[in-house]
Order: structure tokens, then C-alpha cells, then sequence
């Protein structure tokens, strides 16, 4: 990816290579906005906004004029740009100069039928709006049953309403002309899926079986259900119809069904993923905390539950929280993780469901995105809860807080990465997590 520093001054374009009606708007706000954000979604209808009156190229403007239009900072749009690339609505080319020059190519969203059968994109929407919101959605998009058993099919034909003028010998150029144009996901992957198509009995498959379309789907199955190519190649040739083709549903179904067995029945979820890049904190510092930051930042919280419980298994209600924590009130995988370490310190080892659901909703409603936010905000917090503790009166006397350092996260006083024995905690806590 090319480093960018976008200003304000910046040029930009925008050219329109889908067809973009009001029903792909509606779907641009069900389907997608759960999972590209309400900024992402604003700035992609900004740009549609751009090319006024449905021409398919814009005027130029600066960045200065995206600002302005959407009251955000360059970097709330860069992130927002990068999620309406990420998931296919967007591409995006840079020519450099003394001032940047930016092209901005807007792609259809796909039609509701395609996201729901989608094999990356429907898991994904299932996950961040939960079952009940799905369901909803599911059936506003369901098409209504047409019983015609009783009816007979009158429609005319093409040749019984019009004729044909052989006489016509006219050349068209029509390569240029405006179509519904859409953009697959790209995933970039190590599945190796030349060896996998190699391991395949050729008697077994069609000439035409890994065409394009089969050998994306396949690589994006991989992707999600984080599968091997070993275990791929069983799950494509147990899909392989009799005419030595796959059939994608089988292949969809066979995944699906195989991730599930392998973890007790669950469907990928959200507490295997890590901060995403673009909240991360740029790398500058060796100092330790810039290390625990690091390790909040690169592991899922899935990860960091079972290493802070000395590398045992979370438990099923534990995963629970912790995937609701993400799902219900959208934290990210490093600000649970934060979240995690705070509370399993000040709550001796005890994730307290109503008492984390308490600190997360507040840091929902304080919109904490970043590991560093959270560490932060924590800190303030906690300071603020000894206050109020301290000022409280019980049985005629003020309550009493004895607070031992060893009760508290490593990270939540800068002075203790000076003292030696704190230092050699910190190292031992960051060693189980390389």
C-alpha cells in the first residue's frame, strides 16, 4: 500500500462506473452500514453527491471541500475511504506531484440476493447485527410467494409483437456505454490454490471446473473459515457434481458445516479479530508500554482471555461476553482487550457480566476506538471510582480503599516502567503473549 499524506489542497475526481438508484441506497444503508460504519456510507453518497445530476464524471474539487461537506478530519475520511475500498465500493489511484491528484471510481453495491449469498459478506453482517436484526432484514428482502398453478402463461413472444428489418447493416461501438459495474472483494491470502486444483484427481473434474469464479470463491471459504488446503481439498471434492463440476452452494454448505464441527458448533465470530490496522498506533517507541500497547493492538481477544487464564480455555460464557462486548456495543478487538485486562485485575480474575457491561456501554457512548483511548479513559475512571468510594460513609464511617499496585493493570501508571521488579513483570506478561 502506498504511503499517503493527503492535505487539504489535494485534487480529487470522481467517476461513477456503477448505476446507483434509490434501492441500491436503501441496500447501502441496510446491508452495508452495519458493517462499513454510518462515515463510510456518508462519504460514499458525498461522492455520489459530487457527480450532480447523475453525469458519470465530476468536476474537480479539493479535500478542503470533503471536509467542509461532511464536518470530519482528512484522517476520519481516509479511514472511511479505506472501508468503502476494503468491501468493494471504491477504487481509488493517486498521481503525485507538487499538489496530489486523486481519482475516485464508485462501484454499485450488489444487489440484496447477491449479499445474502454472499459467502464473506452475509457471515460478516450476521455477526455485527446479531440473529434477531438479521432475521428482520432477511425477511424485508424475502420475495413474496407467487402461486400460478391455477393460471395459464399468456405473455407474447419477441416475434409475435415485432418484426425484424434484415436490411439493417449497421456497426455499433457500445464498449463505452455506461454498465452496473461491481467490484469483488479482494483477499489477499497464502492459500495456495494451484496445489490444491494439483491434488485433485484430474478424472475427477471438468476442464471448465476451476474457472475464476470457483477458485475466488474457494480462496474467500478459506479466508473465512480459516481452512487448509488439506482440508479444502476434501470439502471441494466431496462438492463435485456428476458432470465434474463444484456446485458453490454444496461447497458453501460443506464449509460452513466443517468450521462448525471444529468449534463446537459456532460460526466464525468477531473475537478472533485484531484491532483493525488503521486504529493501530504507529510504531516509534521500544519502551515497554509501547510493547503492551503493541500486544492489546495484535491480539484477539479470544487470545488475551486464554493467555490472561494461564493459557485454559475460556469459558463458553465468557466467550459470550466477550463477543457481545463486540457485536452489541461494537468495541473494537484492542479496546476489549484493554477492557479485559482492567477488569480481570481490579475484580480479582472475575469478568463480572453486568459490571463489564457497565465500563463498555459507558466507552460505547464516549466513542473510545483506540487501544490508547481505552488505557486513557481507564485511568480517569478509576480515579474518578476511588474518589467517590473514598467520600462514601459506612455504618458512621468513610469507606476505607487499601489499593495495592498488584492490583492494578501494569499500564495504568507511567512511573511503574521505572521501577526494576515492575519491569520484569511487564517483560514475563509480554513473553506469553509472543
Amino acid at each position: 500500500m502506498i504511503k499517503e499524506n493527503i492535505a487539504p489542497a489535494d485534487k480529487y475526481m470522481v467517476y461513477n462506473k456503477g448505476i446507483i438508484t434509490s434501492e441500491k441506497i436503501k441496500i447501502l444503508t441496510n446491508l452495508y452500514q452495519p458493517i462499513i460504519g454510518y462515515t463510510a456510507v456518508s462519504l460514499f453518497l458525498t461522492f455520489f453527491n459530487d457527480l450532480k445530476n447523475k453525469s458519470l464524471a465530476s468536476e474537480e474539487y479539493s479535500h478542503h471541500h470533503l471536509m467542509t461537506s461532511m464536518q470530519l478530519k482528512l484522517d476520519s475520511i481516509f479511514d472511511a475511504r479505506r472501508k468503502l475500498e476494503g468491501i468493494g465500493l471504491l477504487k481509488t489511484y493517486l498521481k503525485k506531484g507538487e499538489i496530489d491528484s486523486y481519482i475516485y471510481i464508485l462501484y454499485s453495491p450488489i444487489s440484496a440476493y447477491e449479499f445474502f449469498n454472499h459467502p464473506i459478506l452475509n457471515v460478516v453482517l450476521y455477526n455485527n447485527i446479531g440473529q434477531v436484526e438479521y432475521e428482520k432484514l432477511q425477511a424485508y428482502y424475502k420475495m413474496p410467494r407467487i402461486f400460478v398453478k391455477d393460471y395459464q402463461d399468456i405473455t407474447s413472444s419477441f416475434e409475435e409483437v415485432y418484426t425484424s428489418n434484415t436490411n439493417t447493416n449497421l456497426l455499433f461501438d457500445n464498449k463505452d456505454i455506461q454498465d452496473d459495474k461491481k467490484l469483488n472483494l479482494e483477499i489477499k491470502s497464502n492459500f495456495d490454490i494451484e496445489l490444491l486444483i494439483s491434488s485433485i484427481p484430474k478424472r475427477l473434474v471438468s476442464d471448465k471446473c476451476f474457472n475464476a469464479e470457483i477458485k475466488d470463491l474457494i480462496l474467500k471459504l478459506a479466508y473465512l473459515y480459516k481452512i487448509d488446503n488439506l482440508s479444502m481439498q476434501g470439502l471441494v471434492r466431496s462438492s463435485l457434481n456428476e458432470r465434474g463440476l463444484v456446485d458453490k452452494n454444496e461447497l458453501m454448505t460443506s464449509c460452513r458445516n466443517y468450521y462448525r464441527f471444529e468449534n463446537n458448533g459456532r460460526l466464525p465470530t468477531l473475537i478472533y479479530n485484531k484491532q483493525p490496522d488503521y486504529l493501530k498506533t504507529p510504531l516509534g517507541s521500544d519502551s515497554k508500554l509501547a510493547k503492551m500497547i503493541y500486544m492489546f493492538e495484535n491480539t484477539s481477544p479470544y487470545d488475551f482471555l486464554r493467555k490472561s487464564y494461564g493459557n485454559v480455555e475460556p469459558t463458553n460464557r465468557d466467550k459470550k461476553l466477550i463477543e457481545n462486548l463486540m457485536l452489541e456495543q461494537k468495541l473494537n478487538p484492542g479496546v476489549v482487550n484493554v477492557l479485559i485486562d482492567y477488569i480481570l485485575k481490579v475484580n480479582n480474575k472475575k469478568l463480572n457480566k453486568d459490571y463489564v457491561e457497565t465500563i463498555a456501554g459507558q466507552w460505547k457512548r464516549l466513542k473510545v476506538e483506540t487501544v490508547v483511548e481505552a488505557m486513557e479513559i481507564s485511568k480517569k475512571e478509576h480515579k474518578k471510582f476511588k474518589k467517590t468510594i473514598l467520600k462514601t460513609e459506612y455504618k458512621g464511617q468513610p469507606k476505607k480503599v487499601i489499593e495495592d499496585s498488584t492490583t492494578l493493570p501494569l499500564w495504568f501508571d507511567k512511573p511503574i516502567l521505572k521501577e526494576e521488579n515492575d519491569l520484569e513483570e511487564l517483560n514475563a506478561v509480554l513473553k506469553d503473549f509472543e
